[in-house]
């Protein structure tokens, strides 16, 4: 199995950080607006909807406030297609204005480890934007 870590500093506070990635139902709104165009909740499960109109069903996992960790996994509708897949999202400080963000990720089959390196180094510049620019930073 792929495991895949990528940690960023993004110029806002960890609160911040946290409070943009534990509101699970307002990704195309607050963490990737314009890649993810709709979110949908259904119980445990989110439903995140692309451009083009693709949508991925994902399992929020768990949400843990005091680590400032969420987790999740897609459980259908990934491009390319793969066999599992397991995130999570950590935020820890980075002095005393910043955060890290450390985006952890396993994911069979093993070849398909590069493309989704890429994905996540080029989504964690998104949601770094993101949410600097709402914080102001």
């Amino acid at each position: 199995m792929a495991s895949i870590r990528h940690e960023i500093v993004i110029d806002s506070s960890p609160e911040h950080i946290w409070d943009v990635l534990r509101d699970v139902g307002a990704v195309h709104e607050r963490l990737l607006p314009g890649r993810v165009t709709g979110t949908r909740l259904e119980g445990d499960q989110r439903l995140l909807t692309f451009p083009d109109g693709h949508v991925i069903r994902e399992l929020i996992v768990a949400v843990d406030d005091d680590a400032r960790r969420l987790a999740y996994s897609v459980v259908e509708g990934a491009r390319p297609a793969i066999e599992y897949h397991h995130a999570s999202f950590e935020v820890r400080s980075e002095g005393d204005r910043a955060g890290r963000l450390i985006w952890t990720t396993d994911v069979l089959p093993h070849a398909l480890a590069a493309e989704i390196r890429i994905r996540i180094e080029r989504g964690a510049v998104e949601m770094k934007q993101a949410i600097e620019a709402a914080a102001g930073g």
